[in-house]
């Protein structure tokens, strides 16, 4: 009987990016490891490999004629964290294979940056950095004359899965008013988590502060445009933590660039910037560079519980860490391509 193979398909990511040693042995322990961490593994490899690989580790495309060919397959995990269009998820689900991935990672590290935007936007710390490095400074009442106070400030929250759950639970202390906005989850979800459930036009406009957390689908690109930054009240503070493209990006710096509301984003519609865009000028702006997430502890996180649930699966268990891809949402769904570079 041949050994198990365990395809290692991880661009952009690599094991040593993701796992420590431990880790890596406890993954090596439950099949013969082939791994393609230089670039994407060649078709020709995948198939020789199919016939006997349990588990894929990457975003290896699966269609369903592929899929029938790998009798034994029993997990794909996707370690970029994202699902992408390139997996038949009904086929997957009716063969009994397991489609997750361990995005829940990088939740506290983003809701620990969004956090901290959030009061820098309030308090306007960078900004009085950057003023004091140019000597135009100011001190006392006349620099805080826009500034305003996170704690108590009412909060709107724009998608609810583990990114948005995770900033709630962060802004406890803080006694936030806050409103979600998320039309996949029930009312009893969101208030269970001492949140209102709220239509998007009243979020906008009566939450100082406007966290968008929401996954890029076939329906809502480009949903948060000139309309509804209009309906924002002149201040609010806007941060863009998920995916460019839930947002008219050039309406967001008009509404920044014309003093309607501060705003913060960590991610953009082309990556990298380029280094003559516009947008690097754009006053009442705080950029990150797609960078709130990959903390060295959360990219090791994804390997541990990629391994863990690896183990439950090949034990005939579910999975216990990791989300799974339900076939109607997954198709729904459309990731920002991920450089491999």
């Amino acid at each position: 009987m041949s050994e198990p193979v365990i395809l290692v398909d991880p661009l952009p990511r690599t094991l040593d990016l993701i796992m420590t040693p431990p880790v890596r042995a406890r993954l090596e322990r439950l099949g013969r490891l082939v791994i393609s961490e230089e670039q994407p593994m060649s078709e020709e490899e995948i198939e020789r490999l199919l016939p006997e690989t349990v588990a894929i580790l990457g975003q290896t495309a699966m269609p369903r004629e592929r899929l029938e060919r790998a009798p034994k397959l029993k997990a794909i995990i996707n370690v970029e964290t994202n699902f992408l269009p390139n997996i038949d998820y009904a086929a997957c689900q009716e063969r009994g294979i397991w489609v997750i991935t361990p995005g829940s990672a990088f939740a506290a590290p983003v809701a620990e940056t969004t956090l901290g935007l959030c009061i820098d936007l309030a308090r306007g710390i960078s900004a009085a950095d950057r003023a004091f490095r140019e000597g135009t400074e100011t001190y006392g009442l006349e620099a805080n004359v826009d500034t305003i106070r996170f704690e108590g400030s009412s909060v709107g929250i724009v998608g609810f899965g583990d990114l948005g759950r995770k900033f709630r639970e962060l802004i406890r202390p803080f006694r936030n008013e806050v409103r979600v906005f998320d039309p996949w989850l029930p009312a009893e979800i969101i208030e269970r988590m001492d949140c209102r459930q709220s239509d998007l036009d009243t979020l906008l406009a009566e939450s100082q502060f406007v966290v968008v957390f929401a996954s890029v689908t076939t329906e809502n690109a480009h949903f948060i445009g000139a309309r509804e930054f209009a309906l924002m009240r002149k201040g609010t503070a806007f941060l863009l933590m998920s995916r460019a493209a839930v947002v008219d990006f050039p309406a967001m710096l008009d509404a920044a660039r014309g003093g309607h509301i501060r705003a913060a984003t960590d991610v953009f519609p082309v990556e990298p910037v380029p280094a003559d865009d516009p947008v690097r000028t754009t006053p009442n702006m705080i950029f990150s560079a797609h960078r709130s997430g990959g903390t060295n502890d959360a990219l090791l996180q994804i390997g541990s519980m990629a391994v863990a649930d690896l183990e439950l699966i090949l034990r005939g268990l579910p999975p216990q860490l990791c989300r799974r891809a339900d076939p109607t949402i997954a198709a729904r769904l459309r990731s920002q391509p991920v450089s491999r570079t």
